[in-house]
């Protein structure tokens, strides 16, 4: 059973552009991971500030090794320094799926 990870996070809008670099890392670093189906940020167009997060992982272990990893603690580090708020991601067991 995959397992998704989905919601958003908060920025100043101010403080995007020094959060990207930040966020290139993270994704290209997890994208890497034993696990990681998709990784994926993207900025809503009408709220400035506002990052929407979309994960797909294979297993609930993979999520477990991903929150351990030194990429996750830097990530945390560079979110806080840049004010990353509101944090409102949910997980959902995924028990099948097929094409739209």
């Amino acid at each position: 059973m995959s397992v998704i990870i989905a919601g958003t996070v908060r920025v100043p809008p101010q403080n995007l552009a020094a959060l990207k670099p930040h966020m290139m890392a993270m994704l290209q670093a997890s994208r890497a991971e034993d696990g990681c189906i998709d990784y994926s940020y993207g900025e809503d167009v009408a709220e400035p500030g506002l990052i929407r997060v979309f994960e797909v992982w294979r297993d609930q272990a993979a999520i477990d090794a991903h929150f351990k990893t030194s990429h996750m603690a830097t990530w945390r580090a560079a979110g806080a320094d840049l004010g990353i708020s509101d944090r409102r991601l949910f997980i959902y067991d995924v028990a099948a799926q097929r094409p739209l």
